[in-house]
Order: structure tokens, then sequence, then C-alpha cells
């Protein structure tokens, strides 16, 4: 019997990948710090920190805390601005073998369309995540990527501007195999389940909210069972649309878990706040089950999770 050939390699929406596991945004410092910490030729794509036109200072202290198997988080989106990362971070994330994919958010129309009309046809870009979780002013909703409408406006005009592949970032919640297709029919490349949903901590002892500005974000282990509904959900919406899992993922096992329910690719982002190399030990975890399963990829195990024919998520057609 001939040998297996194995590879980690994936292909998202043709955007080439050593492996599966990428950094998610936010968790790659400014290209500064975690590429003198991990060796970021073994990490199938960094996603920037999402950059928005105008510089955001961003939330009060303290930004992080710690809860049951997870954190709640706020950083307020903090970054330069679209012309400062341009000049500075873009350069030096993209001086590592990985691929760039930048995140842009906005709460208008027309800052999506800035951030990715200056994006445009830059060779450091490999693909655009498209964050959808700020307020809307224009429509006064507090998501604006919550309500299809508006998602498929959004990632529309980015991806009609778009040379590269473009990831819509969905909003935690039901709705993700339904925004998953609006996402598909306004030309999105694939999208990326799910955004964090939004949480508090509170410190009993002294009778306040933990974080500085209040309120925050989830993150962390404790997420991973709602990222696998998230993308099980849109796998059995959009068959063969390109999912990325993102959220509470940790170890090899969770990773398979989330390209068994019908993910191509997998971020990991708590998990590298505490330890740098855990996308790549994750991804050894995964090229160990792929061996001892006798399989060729990763590719072998995507949407391979036995679900009866019965089975129908929110959002899929009748």
């Amino acid at each position: 019997m001939a040998a297996v050939k194995r590879t980690l390699a994936v292909d998202l929406a043709g955007l080439g990948m050593v492996t599966p596991l990428m950094i998610a945004a936010g968790c790659s410092g400014t290209g500064r710090e975690l590429s003198r910490l991990v060796d970021l030729r073994k990490v199938g794509a960094v996603v920037s920190r999402t950059i928005t036109v105008q510089a955001r200072k961003g939330t009060p202290t303290p930004r992080v805390a710690e809860a049951r198997s997870s954190i709640v988080w706020d950083t307020g989106l903090q970054n330069p601005g679209l012309d400062a990362f341009i000049a500075e971070e873009l350069p030096r994330l993209a001086r590592h073998a990985a691929p760039v994919i930048v995140s842009i958010g906005g709460s208008t129309l027309e800052e999506y369309v800035r951030c990715s009309s200056a994006l445009h046809g830059r060779a450091e870009v490999a693909a655009l995540e498209v964050y959808l979780g700020l307020p809307d002013v224009e429509l006064d909703r507090p998501v604006l990527g919550a309500h299809p409408d508006r998602l498929g406006e959004v990632v529309g005009a980015v991806a009609r501007m778009a040379t590269v592949p473009v990831f819509a970032k969905l909003p935690a919640g039901p709705e993700a195999g339904e925004l998953a297709a609006v996402a598909a029919r306004a030309g999105a490349s694939g999208v990326t389940a799910t955004a964090s949903p939004a949480a508090v901590a509170v410190d009993v002892p002294r009778l306040r909210a933990t974080l500085g500005g209040v309120t925050g974000y989830l993150s962390g282990p404790a997420l991973l069972p709602l990222t696998l509904r998230a993308v099980l959900d849109v796998a059995q919406t959009v068959p063969g649309f390109p999912v990325i899992a993102s959220g509470g993922v940790t170890t090899g096992d969770d990773a398979v878990a989330c390209l068994l329910a019908g993910a191509t690719a997998v971020q990991v982002g708590t998990a590298t706040l505490v330890d740098a190399s855990a996308p790549v030990e994750v991804a050894k975890g995964v090229a160990r089950y792929i061996k001892a399963k006798n399989l060729a990829s990763p590719g072998d195990l995507t949407g391979r999770l036995r679900v009866p024919a019965a089975y129908a998520p929110p959002g899929a057609d009748a």
C-alpha cells in the first residue's frame, strides 16, 4: 500500500496557507511583538487588529478581566488609523512569511469604502476581514452587521472593490446561517464565525464593573460550543461556502472539531495571548489527528461531522 502524502496546507478561497491555523484579529500585536516569540512562517495567516479610518484611543483600563474558562475584554478597537497603519504596521506585519489579512471596521458605508480603497492593490494585503460589530451611525442601530440588509450593502461594496479574498466576520448570535447566505450573495469569499458575544464582568467586593469601559466581550475556551454551532449552521445553510472558525480554540482537538463542523480554517485568539506558540501547537495537534486517521490533509476533515438529514439550521431554505 502506498504511503499517504500528508500536508497541513489549505486553500482558503484562493488564499494558500501552510496550515489552517490563523492568528485572530487583535492578537498579533503591531507586528513587533509576536514575531519575537513565535516563528510566523509556521502560521497559516495573521489577522491584523481592526483598522478604522480615524485613529481610536480605545476604552479606559482595565480592559481584560478573567472569568470562568474565559476572559471578558474590550479594547475599544484601539488602532492608529488607516494612514498610520499602512505606513507603519502593515509593512512590519508583512515582513514575515505568514499572509496578512487586514481587518477593517467602520460605522458608515463610506468608512468601509475608504478602508477598502486605501488597501486596494497593496502587495502586503493577502485578504480582508470585514468586522461588522460597530454601531451603525447612519441607521441608528447598535450592531451594523446584525441586520441582513446592511451586512449585504457593506460586504458587497468591499467585495466589489477588492482584488483579494473578502471574509465577513459575522456578529455573534443565532442568525449565522442567514447572515452567511447574505454575505455569499453579496460577493464575499467566505465568512468568519463569529465575533465575540457581548459580556460584562463584575467586581463584587467593590460593587462595580471590572472593565474600565463597563461592558465588553467574551473570549476563551467557554466559547467553543457556540463557535461550533455557528460553523455548523453556516456550513449547512450555504454548503461549500468557506468558513473560518473563531472562538474558543485552544487544542488540536478543538480545531479538528471546527473542521469537522464545516470550517476550512481556524483562528486562535485568546490562547495566543497566554502562549504565543499556541497556533503552532494547535496545528501540530491537527497533524497528529490526520496521521492517526490516515488522511492526507485538513481538507479531508472539513464538513465530515455526521448530521441527520432532517437537520435544518436557522436561515436555511425550506
